[in-house]
This record gives C-alpha cells, structure tokens and sequence, in this order.
C-alpha cells in the first residue's frame, strides 16, 4: 500500500499491520467470527498504539477523522482524547456514531459479546502515560504499567471467546505481561531512540548499567546481564500463565498455546544472542516457535 493509499484508507493501514506483530493477531484456524471480532479488537489497540507512539499514517487522515483540527494534529495528548471520545460513543446506544471506522468496526464487536470500557480505556491510559512517563523506577511500577498496556488485550481475547474467569484472568495477565516484559528487552535501542526506557532503574543500578551503555552498538556485559535478568522474570510470568492453555479446549487452546510459544521463543532467541539485544531485535526462527508450541500444548516447559 502506498502513501498515498494509507492516507486515503487509514482504517485499512492500521489492520495490514497485523501482519508484521510478535504473535498471531487472528490467525486462520480460528472460526471467522472470532477472527473478525479479534481483528477489531486489534484495530482499536493497533491505532492507540500509533497514535501513542506517533506512527500513524502521513496525511492527517486520523485526527480528521477524530475531529481534530491540523493545528493540533502532532498532539498526541489531544488525539488520545479526542479517541477516547469517539470510543465512548462505541459504548453509548443513545448517542451519534463513533467518527473513526476502526471504532465503528469494533461497535458490533462490543454488543455481541457485552464488553465494558475498561479493557479499551486502560490501553488508551497507557498510551498517555507514555507521553508523560518516560522512566519506571521499579519493576512494581513496571508491572503497573503493563496492567494498562498489555493485560487488557488477553482480557478482551477471554471475553470475546467467552472463556472468561477470575481464575483464567490471572493466568491471562501473567502471560500479557511477560509478552510486554519481552517486547521491551526486544526494543532497548528503538525504545531509548523515543527517548523511553523501560528497564527498571532499580535493576539499571543493580546491574551498574547507564542509560548510555544502551545507546552503543554491542552490549557490554553488564547490559547482558540486565537483559538476562529480566528475560527470566519475563519466562517466571509466562510459566505462571502458562497453566491458561490448559484450561481451554479446540482452537482457542492453540491460539492460546501460541502466545505462550511466542513469549518463550522470542526468550531463547534473546538468549541466543548472548542476551545483546542493542543492534536490533532478536526474533525466534518458524521452527523454534513451532517447537515452543509443541512443548506449551503438551504442558511442559
């Protein structure tokens, strides 16, 4: 798709990046009508991201859309409101329609399985804390962070499936973080680029690493060991979770097995690397990810 095409379709911009993420957005075996659900839960968390980190397709298309004016369409605070806005439409019968067409794809979605703001509101609130929190002194108050960033989504996978339970939930949240923990060690350098850090400082000081031991080409061994560090927290909170998978039952228990595969593959291919993870992310090989979601169905690992 060119410039051109996502600046016309930004609907269509947002959902083709599905293809490019970590772990399976709404993979082929699923029933069509999960799959669609899925993919429109993926649109709203996809473009809160882009809008978040400033990725959203050149054009301006998005704030139009969102009735943002050109003057504040660089405004990341005030984009993040205005679809927050258009999101409280989604859940208001009596109201107009939501602006943006990811949030008009996603209405159905919310009435046929009965979701509530909060999983949508929480990623929404993570993303303005991103423009305003740019360091995390603890791991508690990483885990925080990741409270809003990434367990919403496995919630809202729970409920559209209807698999959801207070004890499935906590699994859910374990696994979501740990993907998060992951993805961060993956994105050091790009992180530190959008002048974010989501390393501990605590664990920085521990380990005897400064924020400028991140911005060189090879980690020296005190980064290494930082990442290894946090990797095995990350693998702790995906053996937590990993019980989740054996929960359910068909389809759902491979897509299921699949994000837990995903967390631990991308964990040894960061190992692989001698855990240097600054001259770019480390990604697990199909067979090594396969291999995973071997080991996960069995419930071993």
């Amino acid at each position: 798709m060119t410039g051109t095409d996502t600046a016309r379709d930004p609907e269509r911009a947002t959902l083709d990046k599905a293809a490019g993420e970590n772990f399976p957005v709404a993979p082929f075996f699923l029933p069509r009508a999960w799959r669609a659900d899925l993919m429109a839960v993926y649109g709203f968390a996809r473009l809160v991201d882009d809008i978040g980190d400033g990725d959203l397709a050149p054009g301006g298309a998005d704030a139009r859309l969102l009735g943002v004016s050109a003057a504040d369409a660089e405004d990341r605070l005030v984009l993040l409101d205005a679809f927050e806005t258009d999101l409280r439409r989604v859940f208001d019968t009596s109201g107009p329609e939501p602006r943006h067409p990811l949030l008009q794809r996603l209405k159905p979605t919310v009435r046929r399985h009965s979701l509530t703001p909060e999983p949508f509101l929480g990623l929404i609130a993570a993303n303005r804390q991103d423009q305003l929190v740019a360091r995390y002194e603890t791991y508690d108050d990483l885990l925080a962070y990741c409270e809003l960033s990434a367990n919403p989504v496995g919630r809202l996978v729970l409920s559209v499936t209807g698999t959801s339970t207070p004890e499935r939930i906590r699994r859910s949240d374990s696994v979501c973080t740990a993907l998060q923990i992951v993805e961060h060690l993956q994105d050091v350098a790009e992180d530190l680029r959008r002048d974010r850090v989501y390393l501990p400082a605590t664990d920085m000081k521990r380990f005897h690493v400064l924020e400028a031991d991140l911005a060189t080409p090879v980690a020296g061994a005190s980064v290494r060991a930082l990442v290894a560090y946090e990797a095995e927290r990350a693998r702790h909170l995906l053996n937590e979770g990993a019980p989740l998978v054996g929960s359910v039952h068909g389809r759902l228990k491979l897509l299921l097995a699949g994000f837990v595969a995903g967390g631990r593959a991308a964990i040894r291919a960061i190992a692989a690397a001698d855990y240097d993870v600054l001259p770019g992310p480390p990604k697990p090989g199909k067979v090594q990810l396969l291999r995973e979601v071997g080991v996960t169905l069995r419930g071993e690992g």
